[in-house]
């Protein structure tokens, strides 16, 4: 099989890879939006975890990475259930993590472990997740995920450029089971890149009220019973066309809502918002095989962390218009 990415080119896959792409569980997510509700109060944010995750898999390959890690590169987000996070506001998860939680056991409920055991392949062996360092790493430390979501996002909205972005990708290196960059420059520009995602993207004005209407839309249909957990496993088409159907009073006058304007406005908000605090300060190679934090060898990485810092304590205000 082979499969072309616009970040990192075209690859011919191996049997067990193409033929998990073309299991149901990885097709659903065909279905399922980056951005959770992004893309309902903004078409044009239309990133889906398919792309995300068929992106992570290709990324690690490009650095190296084991046909096992490709694997697991695939299947990260396999468990997210619709409109991705929006769920754990739903939940009042505020770890942000409920996908994490039922990761073994939706893919255990699939026919995922057949496949990789008909190729040779134990799903008990590549579990959990965190074990693969180029696929996940802590904070503030580059991954193969945190890569991939941030470029695949901002280039397709055309917030960065494919070229910088491939010039980037050529910067990445892999030392001692670490990503890290070739030189500083490549270390600033993708902290920029970051915090224009986790900043000026996630807590976007219209980003956070797409949030919290969908957040309280999905509430009221969970309490009036027109839609319930099982139906949160699906979709996000599959829930918003029950929604629609449903003609609920409530649940139409909120989803109307939704396509109401919106300004940041600190002083007279409707919404205050807040989200995970992120902090990246990627690896840099400094000598032959030696990394240091770009934050040791840069004062603009440092004031782009303190400010993103305050950022995310201080959240997003939100002021509906024409209430």
């Amino acid at each position: 099989m082979k499969i072309h990415d616009h970040l990192y080119g075209s690859f011919m896959l191996e049997p067990v890879l193409a033929e998990l792409i073309q299991t149901k569980p990885v097709h659903r997510l065909k279905h399922i939006h980056q951005g959770g509700a992004s893309y309902l109060v903004n078409p044009k944010w239309n990133v889906t975890r398919f792309e995300h995750s068929i992106g992570v898999m290709l990324l690690i390959r490009k650095l190296g990475g084991s046909l096992e890690e490709q694997i697991v590169g695939l299947l990260h987000d396999i468990s997210h259930t619709a409109f991705s996070h929006v769920i754990d506001f739903v939940l009042d998860n505020e770890e942000q993590d409920f996908h994490d939680q039922i990761f073994e056991k939706t893919i255990q409920q699939s026919e995922i472990p057949f496949v990789l055991q008909k190729h040779g392949f134990d799903f008990l062996s590549i579990v959990p997740i965190e074990k693969w360092s180029l696929l996940e790493q802590p904070l503030p430390f580059l991954c193969a995920d945190r890569i991939d979501y941030t470029l695949r996002d901002l280039s397709t909205y055309n917030m960065i450029s494919l070229d910088d972005t491939t010039e980037f990708v050529d910067k990445l290196k892999v030392i001692d089971g670490k990503i890290c960059l070739e030189t500083i420059e490549a270390a600033e520009w993708f902290v920029k890149a970051y915090y224009t995602e986790v900043i000026d993207f996630f807590l976007h004005p219209l980003n956070v009220y797409g949030y919290a209407m969908l957040t309280d839309i999905l509430k009221i249909a969970m309490d009036k019973q027109i839609i319930d957990f099982d139906d949160l496993l699906s979709d996000d088409s599959t829930v918003w066309e029950k929604l629609i159907d449903s003609k609920d009073h409530d649940v139409s006058q909120k989803i109307k809502a939704m396509s109401r304007d919106v300004i940041n406005d600190e002083d007279h908000y409707d919404i205050h918002q807040k989200k995970k605090v992120r902090i990246i300060d990627p690896l840099v190679l400094v000598g032959n095989d030696q990394m240091k934090k770009a934050t040791e060898l840069s004062t603009k990485v440092t004031e782009l962390n303190q400010h993103a810092l305050e950022q995310s304590l201080k959240g997003a205000f939100v002021r509906v218009l024409n209430t």
